[in-house]
């Protein structure tokens, strides 16, 4: 294992680390006018003492570290948030917090820089262990077999590297990879999870996204489908004669067909979105370079394929953690377009989608 050479920031001597991440976590909670309930302390207390343990290296002779925390729990159980406070407060220089999708995308672009060698992804494990000593993925979960074999070796990689590892998911490990045609090919990360990192579970509570102080409000979305949803949708965009509409783009070397197109605002139907085969990375892609986006014609899902659902659920976890503004006209409110979905992820998207602004079509502004 590479030995661990780490840079405490120079305020964190005078205070224990435990200490600081405590205070930290108590000053933002006042910060907010909030206050965290039993489950969320006991979760900064964990990442607390695991942290000041990991940075003083103290683990037994015959009992290899922990090498991380993994935190799991329901939608809007505040993982985000406990993440956040836990980052800002570790005095470690070289830290990262990444989200799960831009991460992937990162790992694949580096991963090509070193086509011809031998096992790239080694390589670029070895480089992201060599840039962060403690790397915190928000969001983790894996539906891909392309993500489930290059996250289950990265993870090994890591571990053995002496990264310090924070992982936020709405599943429990066994849970992580729920298409059972390539769960046995992450077997072998969720092995590495269980044995190696310390399992902390948010346990069931309120969805505190949901309080009306805490609607971050990045959008909205109008129902039932009708011609006046598609004013509706311009106007939110704040289009102008300057549009350029009906045009294709080139998204990472195919096509995608673009309703409406002006400056940092982009208009896509959901059949060319989530019924074309578009990746997260095309997801990414987007919310990159467009500020605002509105999709149109959004149907009730119960009745679309599992990949459709997949795409639709990315995006929503894409857009929501890139912070641009979403507008969407739909064919139902949110809970009959969630309703009696296949598809496991739909509790924390119907939670995300829930922080949009609704408007019903006969309350909508047709001009």
């Amino acid at each position: 294992m590479t030995s661990q050479s780490f840079e405490p920031e120079q305020d964190a001597l005078a205070e224990p680390v435990e200490q600081r991440v405590r205070r930290h976590f108590a000053a933002t909670l006042d910060e907010r006018g909030y206050r965290a309930d039993a489950a969320q302390q006991a979760a900064i207390d964990a990442l607390a003492s695991w942290l000041e343990a990991w940075l003083a290296g103290r683990h037994g002779w015959l009992r290899r570290p922990v090498a991380g925390v993994y935190l799991w729990g329901g939608v809007g159980r505040g993982k985000s948030f406990v993440m956040d406070a836990f980052f800002a407060a570790a005095p470690v220089q070289a830290k990262r917090r990444v989200h799960f999708h831009a991460f992937l995308q990162e790992l694949q672009v580096r991963m090509h820089a070193h086509s011809g060698q031998a096992d790239p992804l080694a390589l670029v494990a070895r480089e992201v262990a060599g840039e962060a000593r403690l790397l915190c993925f928000d969001e983790f979960h894996v539906h891909d077999i392309g993500d489930a074999m290059l996250l289950g070796r990265l993870l090994k990689v890591l571990v053995e590297e002496g990264v310090g590892l924070v992982c936020t998911s709405n599943y429990p490990p066994a849970g992580l990879c729920p298409n059972s045609l390539y769960r046995e090919r992450f077997k072998p990360a969720i092995e590495t999870i269980e044995k190696r990192f310390q399992i902390v579970e948010l346990d069931a509570g309120e969805d505190y996204r949901q309080h009306s102080s805490a609607l971050e409000n990045w959008g909205g979305y109008v129902w039932p489908l009708a011609d006046v949803a598609s004013r509706w949708l311009e106007q939110r965009l704040g289009l102008d004669t300057a549009v350029e509409r009906e045009l294709k783009l080139t998204v990472n070397h195919h096509p995608l067909a673009v309703r409406a197109l002006q400056d940092n605002r982009i208009w896509l139907d959901f059949d060319e979105l989530c019924r074309r085969p578009h990746s997260s990375v095309d997801f990414l892609w987007l919310c990159q370079r467009y500020r605002r986006i509105a999709i149109s014609d959004v149907p009730c899902l119960r009745g679309e394929g599992i990949d459709v659902q997949q795409r639709f659920l990315n995006f929503v976890d894409i857009a929501y953690d890139s912070r641009i503004q979403l507008w969407l006209s739909c064919a139902a409110d949110l809970d009959t377009l969630c309703q009696g979905g296949s598809h496991v992820d739909f509790a924390r998207t119907l939670s995300r989608l829930r922080q949009l602004s609704a408007t019903r079509m006969e309350q909508a502004d047709p001009v």
